[in-house]
């Protein structure tokens, strides 16, 4: 069994191609730069040879490439772009109407010949494929796992961090089990309009299931076998731009919180950990901090075992949790990508006991 693993990130999108019959370490992996961050190189390309924008495409991630639109937009410089292709920048069009875009139909062409034409999506499977190709690796798999952070479309009135926080708390009040926040193709709610973009560009029928991204890094990480050995403990993922901490116990969510990494000092990481263990932090706290919130269901007196995982993990160095830095199969960067593979076997029973087997 073959499974395209992609768990999309800020800055880097970490492709496993997990096979049954290797071993994990012998694999085929790759860390490239995400989406978003190629979107911005190829806006900033335009803006520094003074050439007119057209974006077309679908919803994707845009947070490193919001910047690049802001400059060539402070340039004088004029950028089009079709309405699934804008809300990349903000559910809201008429924000970004204002910032100076002017949103045109679907496959209109506007009539500039120096106009640089860019497509936006998160799932690129033709350049993935190419890739392979290109080390004569055969692009065949049985199924495709990717794995996006969402904010979900608010509506005008509702702040994306209360919305994102309020799914959150949504599903899990109907499982406490970190694979409830993964979805099969036709199950992703229709609010979930970056999830449902990048299940839409399949053109595969095959087996498909899309997840957020730090929930499923939360999920690789207990693939680590030193993190896996503890009933009770906080797993960290320390996100380029996010950070979520789940408190676990038995695989059962006790809660959690979600922060964004620009606001948060190791000092601020451990106080967050101890509150939310201890059942003292408020979801007011976290939101009225910057962050998007915490959830508790269950509290214990003593901090357990401490896990972290995440590029930016370097932020719990020196903690005073002295925490664990997981690294599931000896590769830190494809724990989210574990974390999709454990997610599929967990959904996809065609294939449940190959892969349970191969995991180990």
């Amino acid at each position: 069994m073959r499974l395209l693993a992609i768990d999309i990130g800020g800055l880097t999108q970490d492709i496993l191609l997990f096979d049954t019959f290797r071993t994990i370490e012998n694999c085929i992996k790759m860390v490239m730069p995400s989406p978003s961050a190629i979107l911005a190189q190829k806006i900033a390309a335009a803006t520094k040879a003074k050439r007119p924008l057209l974006l077309t495409g679908v919803n994707m991630g845009g947070i490193p490439a919001i910047g690049a639109l802001m400059n060539h937009l402070k340039a004088g410089l004029k950028v089009y772009a079709t309405p699934q292709a804008a809300v990349t920048f903000n559910d809201d069009l008429q924000k970004v109407v204002k910032w100076g875009v002017t949103i045109i139909p679907e496959k209109e062409m506007p009539p500039d010949e120096k106009i640089v034409r860019i497509e936006t999506r998160d799932f690129d499977l033709p350049r993935i494929e190419k890739a392979l190709k290109a080390f004569n690796v055969d692009p065949d798999f049985d199924g495709i796992a990717v794995a996006v952070l969402d904010h979900g479309a608010a509506p005008s009135e509702v702040s994306d961090r209360l919305f994102r926080f309020q799914h959150l708390r949504q599903v899990t009040s109907k499982r406490r089990e970190l694979t409830a926040f993964a979805y099969l193709a036709d199950e992703v709610p229709p609010y979930l309009t970056r999830m449902k973009a990048v299940a839409q560009s399949i053109k595969r029928d095959i087996p498909f299931l899309i997840m957020d991204t730090p929930v499923a890094a939360v999920l690789g990480s207990l693939e680590d076998k030193e993190v896996a050995r503890h009933s009770r403990k906080v797993v960290v993922n320390v996100g380029n731009f996010h950070t979520l901490a789940f408190h676990l116990e038995n695989g059962s969510i006790l809660g959690f919180f979600e922060h964004h990494t620009g606001l948060l000092s190791r000092s601020k990481i451990d106080r967050l950990i101890t509150r939310l263990v201890t059942g003292k932090l408020t979801n007011e706290e976290v939101y009225d901090d910057g962050g998007h919130g915490c959830l508790i269901l269950e509290s214990r007196k003593r901090v357990p075992f401490i896990s972290v995982t995440g590029p930016r993990r370097a932020l719990m160095s020196g903690s005073k949790f002295s925490p664990y830095f997981a690294a599931p199969y000896g590769d830190m960067m494809l724990t989210g990508c574990f974390g999709l593979v454990r997610a599929f076997a967990a959904r996809v029973t065609k294939w449940r006991k190959e892969m349970e087997k191969a995991l180990g």
